[in-house]
């Protein structure tokens, strides 16, 4: 017996909009073809830290020690490979290297916040609102705490380096700040992203003014994505980064021809679609 599918409508997420800026092509490939890429180490190290730290703010304060911590690197990796069984491929050396390095961030961590002195009020926060003019927003915020005065702080987690750009590093912090704005009608007081492999933290203050700016950029793309995704007129935009993408194979500009356009799915898509 088939097991119905829970269905949704697409969506703009910081992580495809993000494509869609750098190349629409990748957007496309992404979103829509849902081409398979290989998973990198660094991605699965930052699932696991971030799983780990989910766990972590699971337990009563008091026992969020360092320790705990890390020896919640085991339940995390075994969460990770659950959500990804070709995990179970990796060379026993290679994965143990993965989670030495997950640990090191860990006990990083604790350098930039104790968190025995405070309780979130969510991790992993699913966040969906729809903006006045049907832009509808989808992601998850690695954590959100509110102050007992009401004062509302939304963190993220980063297990790479700090990034030269500092505006492209809080592109999704304002995503998560306007989602957050629209749906509860709160302006949060800080942006925080945690850098755990350098020991740095980026606050930043939002204006009122700035995420109704940055509000309407976000409409401005998903325009542009539904006008693309109508015609599948998914253009690439080469630049420094195409060295580092899985798709070149499949790029115009590199000799390569992409699939065949599967359509703009439509709300009636299974919600597995990537937002």
């Amino acid at each position: 017996m088939s097991v119905p599918l829970t269905l949704r409508r697409p969506a703009l997420s910081p992580s495809r909009a993000a494509d869609f800026k750098q190349c629409p092509l990748l957007y496309r490939f992404r979103a829509i073809d849902r081409l398979p890429e290989p998973t990198s180490i660094p991605q699965v190290r930052g699932s696991v830290v971030h799983a780990a730290l989910e766990q972590l703010y699971g337990l009563p304060a008091a026992q969020r020690d360092q320790d705990t911590a890390l020896e919640l690197v085991g339940p995390a990796w075994e969460r990770v490979l659950s959500e990804s069984p070709e995990l179970g491929e990796l060379e026993p050396g290679l994965r143990d290297g993965l989670l030495g390095e997950a640990r090191k961030l860990l006990a990083g961590y604790y350098r930039l916040e104790d968190p025995t002195r405070f309780d979130p009020q969510s991790c992993e926060q699913r966040v969906e609102v729809e903006l006045a003019d049907g832009t509808l927003l989808r992601g998850f915020v690695d954590r959100i705490d509110v102050a007992p005065t009401g004062e509302l702080r939304v963190v993220d987690y980063k297990t790479g380096r700090v990034p030269f750009a500092e505006a492209k590093a809080l592109f999704q912090m304002k995503f998560y700040a306007v989602a957050l704005l629209r749906s509860r009608g709160v302006l949060a007081a800080r942006l925080r992203l945690l850098y755990l492999a350098d020991g740095e933290v980026l606050d930043y203050t939002p204006e009122r003014e700035e995420l109704e700016r940055f509000e309407r950029t976000l409409m401005a793309i998903w325009r542009a994505i539904q006008s693309a995704g109508a015609t599948g007129d998914f253009r690439a935009q080469p630049s420094r980064l195409c060295d580092w993408c899985s798709h070149r194979d499949r790029c115009p500009e590199f000799g390569g021809t992409p699939p065949p356009y599967p359509g703009w799915p439509a709300s009636t898509e299974p919600a597995e679609f990537p937002a």
